[in-house]
């Protein structure tokens, strides 16, 4: 562990080189008993395709490391491409309680930030989780920042250049600090500390039947650091309409270091997809969860074949040259999140 904050250090953005994507295996049947089985079927599925650009990095108890290999080894050399570790989790959602790592431009260092996750609020178990930035900074070897503010991976967006997003809706609830709000100066002035970033766009709320009160990863998303897909909903009457168009009017006043304005990407959001006898009435279905690797990016679709044909058309206009790979979402989204949500990318 590192004293003190970073220095000289920045969070790249996701559309940079990366080393590797982390992922946390569903090994906990208690977290998702309805799903469980189809969500290791969608995680191999997932993971093989991961391996044709990149390498993998997989957070699982030791005795499912073979049964893992197995669901991914369906493309040639695909296990050449995966690092597994007896790291047990809670959760999947590697995105959140997985290393959110820096980068020092002038060494090509990178480090590890580990702050501290509580399951969104107290919500849901976490101690295992929890360990996991500690866990990847001792088999990377890595230097280790660590705060004791909460933060999720998932709460936060940056361009790479020091801008940075992030909702009110979960960095200032008071279930993320114990009970007590914090103050946006206190949130502001550890993000700028531990992150390297300069300026912090505020969102109010995020979009219904989110568990994690409101990521940022299911509104807005950078595509380059001037540029941003923005999630917008048509229909007035539903219950997203307003907190979306609250967020695409902010964004005409953002601006980037050099005061230049964002290109705005609207992508409309999926129909709602209702859940019957579950614990989230209406599933977090978004299409700016997607998932960014080195020449491709993964796409949730949720079988709406003319929303879903939208969705993708427009993101891979927002990536020229990387391949888009469409995944069907439904059982993740079950279980609260989709592709960005489980995975963590590692940069070079």
């Amino acid at each position: 562990m590192s004293k003190g904050y970073p220095k000289n250090h920045r969070l790249p953005a996701e559309f940079e080189p990366q080393e590797a994507v982390w992922l946390s295996w569903p090994s906990n049947k208690e977290s998702c008993p309805k799903t469980y089985l189809k969500l290791q079927d969608k995680f191999g599925e997932i993971a093989a395709n991961m391996t044709r650009y990149q390498r993998v990095r997989i957070n699982a108890p030791e005795n499912m490391h073979m049964g893992i290999r197995l669901s991914i080894a369906d493309n040639e050399g695909a296990l050449n491409m995966v690092d597994l570790y007896n790291h047990q989790t809670n959760d999947v959602w590697c995105r959140d309680h997985g290393p959110i790592f820096i980068k020092n431009d002038t060494t090509g260092q990178v480090s590890i930030t580990d702050w501290k996750f509580d399951g969104w609020g107290g919500k849901f178990e976490a101690g295992l989780d929890n360990t996991i930035p500690e866990k990847a900074a001792e088999v990377l070897k890595m230097d280790r920042y660590v705060s004791d503010m909460v933060l999720e991976g998932g709460a936060i967006e940056t361009n790479g250049k020091g801008l940075l997003f992030t909702t009110e809706a979960v960095l200032l609830n008071p279930n993320r600090n114990g009970g007590k709000a914090r103050k946006k100066e206190e949130v502001e002035k550890e993000l700028k500390a531990m992150l390297g970033v300069t300026d912090i766009v505020w969102f109010k709320k995020g979009i219904e039947g989110d568990d994690t009160d409101g990521h940022i990863d299911d509104l807005v998303r950078f595509v380059r650091e001037d540029a941003v897909i923005c999630m917008v909903e048509s229909k007035e009457n539903d219950p997203n309409y307003k907190a979306l168009k609250q967020i695409r009017e902010q964004l005409d006043d953002v601006r980037t270091a050099d005061g230049s304005k964002l290109e705005i990407i609207e992508i409309e959001m999926p129909n709602a997809i209702e859940a019957r006898d579950w614990r989230l009435s209406r599933l977090p279905a978004s299409y700016a969860n997607f998932l960014i690797v080195n020449n491709a990016v993964f796409v949730p679709i949720f079988g709406q074949k003319k929303k879903d044909a939208m969705a993708e058309d427009k993101i891979a206009e927002c990536f020229p040259g990387r391949e888009i790979i469409s995944v069907t979402c439904k059982d993740l989204v079950m279980e609260g999140g989709a592709l960005h949500c489980i995975a963590m990318h590692q940069p070079k």
